[in-house]
């Protein structure tokens, strides 16, 4: 147990905001970059809402041996269920969500094993009507002895936030 909240604590490190502001050769700013999203910082099992009304929730970890027929080859991976329930003003499309992982620092890959059910995002083409929700399942390679991990979620390619969840998996 000691380990788990250990393993949490090291993964759920303080969060980085940085801002990239290109210069030319006189020092004056000469294209002023976006600035990299704000991060919101929670463990797995917590939920976020964004300003656009979009609110995610992500599952603790659930480990699991991958079949034969999963895809990275794998000896042990985790899945997360994803809740997304759009409590904004327009409908929301599945297909902006950005989801990525690292275990230890490291990208981690999603894990495709449609034999136990973890296929992706499916409806990703579909939109989320306002006041509805739909759930997901994504899973992550990760090494088979219990890791610090970190995924990171933004509705859009353009949100100023990006949701952490972090914790020992």
């Amino acid at each position: 147990m000691v380990a788990a909240a250990l393993v949490g604590l090291v993964a759920c490190g303080a969060p980085a905001q940085t801002e990239t502001v290109a210069r030319n050769d006189v020092g004056s700013p000469a294209l002023q970059a976006a600035p990299a999203p704000a991060q919101q910082t929670l463990y797995f099992g917590g939920q976020y809402r964004f300003a656009d009304g979009i609110t995610i929730s992500v599952s603790t970890p659930k480990s699991f041996h991958p079949s034969s027929s999963a895809y990275p080859r794998s000896d042990r991976a985790v899945a997360f269920e994803i809740a997304i329930r759009n409590d904004g003003d327009q409908p929301y499309r599945l297909s902006g969500l950005s989801v990525s992982a690292t275990v230890d620092g490291t990208g981690a890959k999603q894990v495709v094993d449609p034999t136990q059910g973890y296929s992706g995002i499916v409806d990703a083409g579909k939109d989320l009507p306002m006041g509805r929700d739909v759930r997901v399942t994504l899973a992550f390679a990760v090494a088979e002895q219990q890791t610090a991990m970190k995924l990171s979620l933004r509705p859009t390619a353009t949100s100023t936030v990006v949701a952490v969840y972090c914790g020992a998996a």
